[in-house]
């Protein structure tokens, strides 16, 4: 096996972890503040809200992410240059790239699955706790704030760091509409030297680091607020 060809690609593989990390995030990050609002439209929103909520998660859970990446970028993407002045616009640089529209659909990809561990969550959180903020006079926003979204939280924290990994292991598919991510750099690898194997394991090691940090976060985490059932 050989990997002299690293010290000819390795502003590439460093750009590509950099792409790999930047979709993880945002769509992590922002999938996190749309499933926090898809879970309580579940648990304590009205027939309607309830309904689009679970109609929401039911669609983007129960079709494959790589069918969801594609419509948004061979649909909506092959739709957009058609908007009047779409093209002449300050986003037009971010609209035509293939990384937008694989941040979109990570993001409301993860925003399905972290909703339905969320909700589980809030139904979790011990009555007793809810009704002890009543109690004490706290609004229905302050008790949300501080006791039922944070004990929740807490709750799910295992749950949410498995579900970081499974995104993490998801970003590959960026690949296929042009992000040159992390993977597609280690494709490119292949065609030009020929190496299989090699590039494979690079990316196999960053993935299995990169894992390794996500899970040491949270075990810091759960270590330091403990769930009293």
């Amino acid at each position: 096996m050989s990997f002299a060809w690293i010290s000819s690609y390795w502003p590439l593989l460093l750009t590509g972890a950099w792409q790999t990390v930047c979709l993880l995030v945002i769509s992590v990050v922002f999938g996190f503040v749309i499933a926090i609002g898809l879970a309580f439209a579940q648990v304590s929103g009205g027939r309607l809200t309830r309904l689009l909520a679970r109609s929401y998660c039911t669609f983007f859970r129960g079709t494959p992410l790589l069918i969801q990446l594609w419509l948004l970028y061979y649909g909506v993407g092959s739709l957009l240059p058609m908007v009047p002045g779409i093209r002449q616009s300050l986003f037009w640089p971010i609209l035509r790239e293939g990384f937008f529209f694989a941040a979109v659909s990570f993001t409301l990809n993860y925003a399905a699955y972290e909703a339905e561990v969320l909700r589980g969550a809030l139904l979790a959180v011990p009555k007793g706790e809810l009704e002890a903020g009543r109690a004490f006079g706290l609004s229905p926003w302050m008790l949300t704030r501080r006791i039922w979204l944070p004990r929740a939280i807490r709750i799910a924290l295992p749950t949410i760091a498995g579900e970081i990994v499974m995104q993490l292991k998801a970003t590959p598919l960026a690949f296929t509409v042009t992000v040159m991510d992390l993977y597609a750099v280690a494709n490119k690898v292949r065609q030009d030297t020929l190496l299989v194997y090699e590039p494979l394991l690079v990316v196999t090691l960053f993935y299995l680091a990169l894992t390794a940090v996500i899970a040491h976060v949270f075990r810091g985490l759960e270590a330091q607020v403990p769930v009293r059932r």
